[in-house]
């Protein structure tokens, strides 16, 4: 069986759910949909660039513990509130994928987790071994 390395970033949903912000069994990471709380307030309330920017950084800092880094990504799924106000989204994506080119769907959802995101992304990536 292969190793199965779980990361925990002390978020206040992992408890109460019971998941884990990223695993990595072998060569393969998946990120869980991560959004911009911290301490129990919400990053950037009410712009989708801000949220998207701190989400980001925070799939980075989870991918970076399992030895991954975000040109390993091949998969990103966005999930936004207001299709409308998706630019701040995208520009955060493309500052950051622009070279990777990762698979990526972006759906509008009735809500997240806390009314205050409007932005909630997950990952998966595949290190060359």
């Amino acid at each position: 069986m292969r190793d199965r390395v779980h990361v925990l970033s002390a978020g206040p949903w992992e408890p109460i759910i019971g998941y884990s912000r990223a695993i990595r069994i072998g060569n393969r990471v998946v990120v869980a949909g991560t959004t911009a709380i911290q301490d129990q307030g919400v990053v950037g309330e009410g712009d989708t660039y801000k949220q998207s920017v701190y989400v980001l950084k925070i799939i980075e800092k989870a991918l970076a513990s399992v030895g991954a880094q975000m040109s390993d990504v091949i998969v990103t799924r966005i999930f936004v509130t207001d299709m409308s106000q998706k630019e701040g989204v995208v520009k955060a994506h493309r500052e950051v994928f622009q070279d990777v080119r990762p698979v990526t769907t972006i759906v509008e959802v009735k809500a997240l987790i806390d009314p205050r995101l409007l932005v909630e992304m997950e990952v998966e990536a595949v290190l060359c071994e």
